[in-house]
């Protein structure tokens, strides 16, 4: 099978085509979509060590199935993040857990489906199991009364999702965005308010008539917001955080107002093979559905065909240039 390998540069090759483990399902790839993890292990893989097969998004028809498989069969197209112990999607059939895998949402196209489970899994867990928001159910729309929260980074993957799932959960919602197109992005997507993350949060905010916000998701740099977050949480508010500090985190600054700070990592559950492993192929279940009934729409920004090295490099780049807005994925091999 056709796959692309870190080394560290992005190469095409030919690999053995996997066999099922118990759990696992064979996915034959359509598409795949790119995510910061890719260019952070990719920068590991150093000159002399081991390629890696890079790649945690992806859409495909499940070719084969393990023993213990009960939720697929073969023929039936799926979407998933995975694993990032395993080998990833950056090739043309790839081995997934199937307790990580949700069904492809059929009005969808494959690249639309690849650009879902990373960053959908990411915003469910930050809203739902962090925050403590109240998860939407189809076909319920919110009605903007709830709690306030302010979105850094709203104009990425995980923003672009997290918008729609917080104004759907009735939240009443402020995404930043720093560029006239991400500002117009975010209210396309929901947003009540858009604040400039490049200006002072604090005199923004009180222009829109918040003197704190109840929650913060943070989906941007922890370090550089860490004392503005502080400052801005309300007392028994709640801050989730998805990128890693790089220097120590001051907690006391939280004590005072009695705040819950979180760290949300997708992986999680796969790295230490949760009970619960399982809720992630739910979560991506229930996505599909919203995303079926026309109440989320797909946070697709670019494509790139076909599937390759040198368009993988070109989607790379553009990731780590800071200015993509919504998802980048690469479909077809041909």
């Amino acid at each position: 099978m056709r796959a692309i390998l870190a080394t560290p540069a992005l190469v095409d090759t030919e690999l053995p085509e996997p066999v099922p483990g118990p759990h696992d399902l064979l996915v034959r790839i359509e598409a795949v979509a790119v995510n910061p993890i890719d260019t952070k292990l990719r920068a590991a893989v150093g000159p002399g060590a081991a390629p890696k097969q890079l790649g945690w998004d992806g859409a495909g028809v499940v070719s084969a199935v393990g023993e213990r498989v009960r939720r697929f069969r073969v023929g039936d197209p799926v979407m998933f993040a995975g694993d990032a112990g395993r080998a990833g999607c950056n090739a043309e059939a790839v081995l997934v857990d199937e307790r990580l895998v949700g069904r492809k949402p059929a009005r969808l196209s494959w690249a639309e489906a690849a650009s879902i489970p990373l960053t959908g899994l990411t915003a469910w867990e930050s809203l739902f199991e962090r925050l403590g928001l109240d998860p939407p159910d189809a076909g319920a729309a919110g009605g903007g009364g709830g709690p306030s929260l302010l979105i850094l980074g709203g104009a990425g993957g995980v923003g672009s999702i997290a918008i729609q799932l917080a104004r759907r959960a009735g939240a009443v919602v402020i995404a930043s965005a720093s560029r006239p197109e991400s500002a117009a992005w975010v209210q396309e997507l929901g947003a009540h308010h858009v604040v400039d993350h490049h200006r002072p949060l604090a005199p923004q905010l009180a222009a829109l008539g918040f003197e704190a916000v109840d929650r913060i998701a943070n989906f941007s740099d922890t370090d550089a917001y860490w004392e503005v977050m502080a400052e801005l949480i309300a007392p028994l508010g709640s801050i989730v955080a998805i990128v890693g500090n790089r220097h120590p985190l001051d907690l006391n600054r939280l004590k005072a107002k009695s705040v819950t700070f979180a760290w949300e990592f997708m992986f999680s559950r796969s790295q230490f093979q949760t009970a619960d492993m399982g809720r992630q192929g739910e979560i991506l279940d229930h996505l599909a559905a919203l995303f079926e009934a026309g109440e989320l729409r797909p946070t697709l920004g670019r494509t790139l065909s076909p599937i390759n090295a040198a368009n993988l490099e070109l989607a790379h780049a553009q990731l780590a240039s800071g200015s993509t807005i919504g998802k980048i994925a690469l479909v077809g091999w041909d």
